[in-house]
């Protein structure tokens, strides 16, 4: 018995957010899949974990947390 895998799409995808220059601001979305690898870009660049980057993950939300944010953040 052969059975596809199932694909895994975003229930809930990012939405714009706008935050004050040097606070944190957290970017969420919600898969259809319980702990589906979530890579974070800006752009064509993968973002790491890092003192400004906090990446989170539990069940099917995604979290990303940019700490003291700057314009080019954007």
């Amino acid at each position: 018995l052969c059975v596809p895998a199932v694909p895994v799409l975003f229930k809930q995808a990012l939405e714009s957010t706008g935050v004050e220059e040097g606070k944190s601001v957290s970017l969420r979305c919600e898969l259809t899949k319980a702990d589906a690898t979530v890579v974070w870009k800006k752009g064509e660049a993968t973002l790491q974990a890092s003192a400004k980057y906090e990446m989170k993950q539990k069940g099917t939300v995604a979290e990303l947390v940019i700490h003291n944010a700057e314009p080019e953040d954007a």
